[in-house]
């Protein structure tokens, strides 16, 4: 059996997995506490990059878009860490 060469099926299913972990990681009981958080949110930030430069193929784009795209994911995903760090 061959092993499938796609990177977009690999890619797909690395976001599945890390989709699964965050569901996982949110469904635990009581309040998730900060590390948690931070790993649900760098979880987002690994899909969303994923997502940015493999289904949207902005890793071939100009640099200006790439940059602007990952720059508002991560610091969406920084300004959330620091929101809930700072309310609790």
């Amino acid at each position: 059996m061959q092993r499938p060469r796609d990177p977009y099926l690999w890619v797909w299913l690395l976001l599945a997995l890390a989709t699964g972990l965050t569901f996982w990681l949110g469904q635990g009981a009581g309040p998730l506490g900060l590390g948690s958080v931070a790993l649900v949110l760098a979880l987002a930030g690994l899909k969303g990059w994923l997502v940015v430069d493999v289904f949207m193929g902005l890793r071939q784009a100009p640099r200006l878009w790439r940059r602007l795209m990952l720059g508002w994911l991560f610091g969406l995903c920084g300004l959330l860490l620091g929101l809930y760090a700072w309310a609790g």
